[in-house]
């Protein structure tokens, strides 16, 4: 139910977007079109009032009529959804019944069956070409590690302590996931009319997906790191072939690089892969790969290109590749040729989240190279489009109508500046609040992403627009270290993060005072993961904000990288050493460092089961920033993750709220000799 079905005592519609929208919005994803172009599959997710979370459910789009009708997702959520090879049936999974299983619809009939009764989740889902079977990758429960055990002579009726825990992998939990179970992902393969599961692949390693059969079925084509290291590096993947009757495996890549996402050609001759050469940089573009089907002949498609291939899929014919990527903030789709030749066959892409503006979408194409992708607007989230050679995208869905219908929004616009360190263009959108008069200068509020390796863009946010709501301007930027402008530009920050982008965000901040949009005593700064890195070193920098709200940030970087979930990637990758060996560039690039020059009143947001930058990184800087006798407080969101700290309505929108309400304290300054306004 939605939060306009539940009624409000107003007078009069409420033009202004409030946190209790949040409960009317949902979200176009994985647009999954027929072989015959004549159907999408896709899964719209729509936030509940009642349970308060995001519901996915799956939606049939008849493409020549534009009618919509439910699929999958009354009676739980329903993901994934996977067209057979001749378009009668549809695989997905569902939590109908309670964990997620692999279900399989009948488009005939309209009958849905339960094919598996499985203990964890599958993923993955892949159909044979013969439509008989399906491939899916699922955990396969391991014993875990056991050190002695408590005595045995248990009194019957006795309640005892709960048994010891013994953990011994070197990333032991994992954000949104919680403490790894011990297990190994691999590869099973099912009758697509139901019976037992056979597993293919075995070994203590993850065998992931996507999978990818050969046309002959005899094949399997899946990414891995099937090394005994795999645990400290991170980075490594092969591409490997996989014999469906004797479950032999045959490694076909072999380099240091994340060799991966393979996807056989229509004839079975060649396979695509995505990967690079691993040289510890923190940052690296997919090249674009194709080689033969026994590893033979690799070419590199994109080698001189600049951008980041992803989510590939080969044209009817065999002659080319379809890949999205990002470019200044957007995210397209084009045709890579076999000749390396490339050319974009759409753009408009969105759907990276609803509550900032990343970059983000997908896409599938049918037999005839009719594609079917989620794209919107900076003022409407995704939706799904159709887009067929030599004519216009079409919007297919328009989930939001109603709310579209009496709310304003405000209007987003592209701004641009040279960075005051060395002239390097940056790039932003800067939305205004709704019904902005020109030459009326207003708040800002200077938005910062995370990553740092990712962008935002002309997309809807929900954070935004409740900013613009109450008044402020907000700006989106994106520093060097993003995303979308080229691997050259990433890297800008490789060993050296933070560092040189603060200029540039101050740099694009005077921009829009120079725009005279921006008014210069009213500046405020957020942001979340590495906006909130950036935005502690801000507030450590200058004293130029009135107030600051750091989210989830990284304070310390040896805590860091021996608590968060990554714990051979942050060190090797990103500061070049581990903390016992290069202990003064861990503390250089540390926010923590400059908390002695902080004087701007400072919030402090985390989510409570956060594992990528842990809660012990927030607490940290709050008790400093209490210790110096800045104003602070903490905000914990019980029970999110660090990627879903606005995964339920009701925290996004009270998250939202907190920090408007330190900002609106704070708005006509503070100093050490005055006390906070209340």
């Amino acid at each position: 139910m939605s939060g306009a079905a539940a009624g409000r005592d107003r007078v009069g519609p409420e033009r202004r977007f409030t946190g209790a929208d949040l409960f009317d919005l949902a979200i176009a994803s994985d647009p999954q079109i027929s072989p015959d172009g004549r159907y999408i599959a896709y899964v719209r997710r729509s936030n509940d009032i009642m349970s308060d979370r995001a519901v996915a459910s799956i939606w049939l789009i008849d493409t020549r009529t534009g009618r919509e009708t439910p699929l999958a997702g009354r009676n739980g959520d329903a993901f994934n959804p996977r067209w057979s090879p001749s378009g009668d049936r549809i695989a997905y999974a569902s939590t109908e019944g309670g964990a997620p299983q692999l279900w399989v619809h009948w488009m005939g009939g309209g009958e849905a069956v339960r094919l598996t009764g499985l203990p964890t989740s599958p993923s993955s889902i892949a159909w044979s070409p013969d439509g008989r079977s399906i491939a899916y990758t699922m955990l396969v429960k391991d014993e875990g590690p056991k050190l002695g055990s408590a005595p045995a002579n248990k009194p019957e009726g006795a309640e005892w302590a709960e048994p010891l825990e013994i953990r011994d992998l070197l990333t032991y939990r994992a954000d949104g996931q919680g403490y790894i179970e011990p297990g190994f992902e691999k590869i099973f393969v099912v009758p697509a009319t139901g019976g037992a599961p056979r597993q293919l692949t075995f070994g203590r390693y993850h065998d992931g997906g996507p999978l990818s059969w050969s046309p002959d079925g005899s094949t399997i084509y899946f990414g891995a790191n099937r090394r005994p290291d795999w645990e400290d590096d991170p980075v490594e993947g092969e591409v490997y072939a996989l014999d469906v009757a004797t479950g032999s495996v045959q490694q076909l890549t072999d380099r240091d690089g994340p060799d991966g996402n393979p996807v056989v050609s229509p004839d079975g001759r060649l396979i695509a892969y995505l990967g690079f050469d691993d040289v510890s940089r923190a940052y690296e573009d997919n090249d674009l790969y194709v080689m033969n089907r026994d590893g033979s002949n690799i070419r590199n498609l994109t080698a001189d290109w600049g951008y980041n291939p992803d989510g590939i899929a080969w044209d009817a014919d065999g002659r080319g590749i379809y890949a999205q990527y990002d470019i200044g903030g957007e995210t397209r789709i084009a045709r890579i040729a076999l000749d390396g030749a490339v050319r974009d066959v759409a753009e408009g892409l969105s759907g990276g989240g609803l509550d900032r503006p990343y970059t983000g979408g997908s896409f599938s194409v049918s037999d005839d190279d009719a594609i079917a992708f989620t794209g919107g607007t900076a003022t409407r989230p995704a939706e799904v489009q159709l887009a067929r050679a030599g004519g216009a995208a079409r919007m297919l869905t328009d989930l939001n109508r109603s709310l579209r219908a009496v709310k304003s929004f405000g209007e987003v616009r592209r701004i641009a500046t040279r960075s005051s360190h060395d002239g390097l263009e940056i790039e932003g959108w800067l939305t205004l609040p709704p019904g902005h008069v020109e030459g009326q200068r207003v708040p800002l509020i200077l938005e910062i992403h995370g990553g740092p390796f990712a962008a935002y863009g002309p997309h809807f946010s929900t954070d935004n627009q409740l900013y613009a709501a109450a008044g402020y301007a907000v700006l989106s930027a994106n520093p060097r270290g993003s995303t979308s402008y080229g691997k050259d530009f990433a890297n800008e920050i490789d060993k050296a993060y933070p560092g040189n982008d603060y200029f540039d965000l101050i740099s694009i901040v005077d921009r829009a005072i120079a725009l005279g949009i921006a008014d210069p005593d009213q500046l405020f700064v957020t942001g979340g993961s590495g906006g909130g890195v950036l935005t502690s070193w801000i507030v450590g920098k200058t004293d130029r904000f009135k107030a600051a709200a750091t989210q989830k940030p990284v304070i310390n970087w040896t805590t860091q990288a021996l608590t968060a979930d990554g714990p051979a990637f942050f060190g090797k990758y990103w500061i070049g050493a581990q903390p016992w060996e290069d202990q003064d560039a861990y503390w250089r690039l540390s926010p923590l460092s400059l908390v002695g020059n902080v004087e701007t009143p400072t919030l402090v947001v985390v989510g409570s089961e956060d594992y990528r930058t842990p809660v012990s990184e927030s607490e940290q800087y709050y008790t400093a920033l209490r210790l110096r006798g800045v104003p602070t407080a903490l905000v914990k969101v019980p029970g999110a993750s660090h990627g879903g700290i606005a995964a339920r309505p009701s925290q996004s929108a009270a998250k939202a709220s907190a920090i408007l309400a330190w900002f609106d304290r704070y708005r006509t300054g503070w100093t050490r000799s005055s006390a906070p306004q209340e």
